[in-house]
């Protein structure tokens, strides 16, 4: 009877020697600093410096690519539809896939493995747009040409590739060299102003035609031009192609200042003009700016009562706040009542 647990005692011993010498044989086993060193070592700087990442990068496609790729049926692969750009090949080389179009994002170099490849007479360049917060150049599809062309539509096309991307929507479309023809057109007008005495004010004019227009401005309708050699005015080119940028600047304004100014744009074909409305209040008294007879709008919506704005020498600011958000549906003559 007494046999049994002497039995039991001496199998739960042995069992517990088993597990202490196989927790020995475990920890020897391990050897350290094998799954975290604690050390650095030099050779592993140098590499890391010298290490191109783009060439790793282009492995790592590569062998992704070689990975992803099944073998080819040209029957299975999808319609490409919308292609204005024309067609390039997918990732594999096997099915035909959109081209990207001018600006649009592209892989450098021939190897369409995330953004695409650019399409005809388009090529992949860096580009850095100016005051870009951005720590490096993106890749982007650029036109060969930069040649405008005057299409049969009577549009302007600034490159062969534009004109391309039209073409695919219209495609009886022609082209010659050159930019076609155009009227003056003022993209945009200067804008009434309100502003108290001894201020600076500017009014700017920007207008686009072909050949290029000549732009004049005018005050209160009067025949007199005001001199193109005027240190006030000033043009320049731009922003964009048979541009031209027009400043008329008034330092030190006074009330003699105020009236009606035009800015007319002329070329070989005719002229347009627009004009803008200058105020100019004294300081030193409170007057008011009776608007009659005009509709105004404030941020798109119509205002049922006419605004009156008073400007002094405390409230310049204020003043010229309250005018910026108000824009007139037609034009009339700002009259002073104190």
């Amino acid at each position: 009877m007494r046999l049994f647990p002497i039995i039991r005692v001496r199998t739960y011993t042995l069992t517990m020697l088993m597990h202490i010498v196989m927790f020995a044989v475990l920890v020897l086993s391990i050897r350290p600093a094998d799954g975290f060193p604690n050390h650095t070592d030099d050779y592993m700087d140098e590499d890391l410096a010298t290490f191109d990442y783009y060439k790793g990068t282009d492995e790592f496609d590569e062998g992704n690519r070689t990975q992803e790729c099944e073998e080819c049926v040209p029957e299975l692969c999808p319609l490409p539809l919308g292609c204005r750009a024309g067609l390039v090949q997918d990732s594999c080389g096997c099915c035909s896939q959109c081209a990207n179009l001018e600006g649009q994002t592209c892989d450098l170099g021939q190897r369409n493995v995330y953004y695409g490849l650019c399409g005809e007479n388009l090529e992949c360049k860096l580009y850095r747009s100016d005051g870009a917060d951005v720590e490096e150049p993106e890749a982007q599809c650029v036109c060969l040409s930069q040649k405008p062309l005057c299409g049969s539509d009577g549009q302007t096309y600034m490159n062969i590739c534009k004109y391309k991307e039209a073409a695919y929507s219209n495609p009886g479309l022609n082209v010659s060299d050159g930019p076609c023809l155009k009227f003056p057109i003022i993209k945009v007008p200067p804008h009434n102003l309100v502003n108290v005495m001894g201020s600076s004010i500017a009014f700017l004019c920007e207008v686009f035609a072909f050949p290029m227009a000549l732009v004049e401005w005018r005050k209160d309708g009067k025949e007199v031009i005001l001199p193109g050699d005027d240190p006030h005015i000033s043009s320049r080119g731009g922003p964009q192609k048979y541009e031209l940028s027009s400043w008329l600047q008034i330092e030190e304004a006074s009330q003699t200042d105020s009236g009606t100014y035009r800015c007319i744009a002329r070329n070989e074909l005719g002229h347009v003009s627009a004009t803008a409305i200058l105020g100019v209040l004294p300081p030193g008294k409170k007057l008011f700016l009776h608007l009659d007879n005009q509709t105004w709008r404030r941020r798109g919506r119509f205002l049922n009562k006419f605004p009156m704005a008073q400007a002094s020498k405390m409230d310049e600011k204020h003043t010229m706040r309250e005018w910026s958000s108000l824009e007139a549906a037609r034009s009339s003559e700002i009259q002073y009542r104190e």
